[in-house]
């Protein structure tokens, strides 16, 4: 077997648990991230049919049972992620009966999954059903969306609208927009599939007054979404008090997006 410690998907969740720490958008035991990995490719680092322990799902997973996952852990910090991945980090297989994850590797101290997985998979079946290559979640709280959340209405199409006017890239990155849900009780099921019903057609969904989810092919894609979307709120709050002299016309939001080929949310514009 090959040192697991050098596996590419720990080293992504290494990196970038380290990098989203160091932005400031994960604190204390704050956000979550799961990848769905590739069994051929995790087996080149592990058993799979040695199962160190099973832990409940808190729901019923049937559709994706044998699905194998690398998952950030309950009251876990980012900051620690680095340092200690095998306590910090767990590689679970969903079960057969789809309500237990099989832990293969990692919490290595007896803790388990964040409490958020599952509508980490919940949100993961919706983008599979969209998206095949769809293999990332993420769950995160940048400084400024968040900030945006408290004087900005929470409408997805006007949230949508001031983001993409706020930089050029916003729409070709985001092309299909930011979905947008009430503040809710987090950890719970009901939250997850209220973000579950908007994955079907977003990729980013904020959660009002908490945070983001984002949902993509590969770490840096997912990353790079909720990067862009902070770097338009930040631009909007460090404006907003400020009159508006310039901005990005809608009719040249539909010449960036038809230029640069992408299927955007004509819906979301004021044409």
């Amino acid at each position: 077997m090959k040192d697991i410690m050098i596996a590419p998907f720990v080293c992504d969740m290494r990196n970038i648990t380290e990098v989203m720490y160091r932005l400031g958008w994960d604190e204390r035991n704050g956000g979550n991230i799961s990848y769905l990995l590739d069994e051929n490719v995790v087996g080149e680092y592990l058993d799979l049919s040695a199962v160190i322990r099973t832990i409940p799902l808190g729901f019923d997973a049937t559709e994706i049972s044998g699905k194998i996952f690398i998952v950030t852990g309950t009251g876990k910090y980012f900051r620690n992620v680095y340092a200690d991945p095998e306590n910090n980090l767990g590689i679970v297989r969903i079960g057969a009966d789809g309500k237990t994850a099989e832990l293969l590797w990692g919490y290595k101290d007896g803790g388990k999954f964040t409490s958020e997985f599952p509508a980490h998979l919940m949100s993961h079946m919706s983008r599979l059903s969209v998206d095949p290559e769809n293999r990332v979640v993420m769950h995160c709280h940048p400084t400024y969306t968040l900030a945006m959340n408290y004087v900005h209405e929470l409408d997805e199409k006007k949230f949508t609208h001031t983001l993409w006017e706020m930089c050029t890239e916003c729409i070709v990155v985001f092309p299909d927009g930011v979905g947008v849900l009430p503040w809710m009780l987090c950890g719970t099921n009901s939250i997850g599939e209220a973000t579950a019903e908007k994955m079907k057609e977003f990729r980013l969904v904020v959660w009002g007054m908490h945070g983001i989810y984002g949902a993509g092919k590969t770490m840096d894609e997912t990353f790079g979404l909720i990067e862009t979307v902070e770097k338009a709120a930040q631009i909007y709050m460090l404006t907003a008090h400020l009159p508006r002299i310039n901005t990005i016309r809608d009719d040249q939001m539909v010449e960036l997006a038809e230029f640069f080929g992408v299927k955007y949310r004509r819906d979301f514009l004021n044409l």
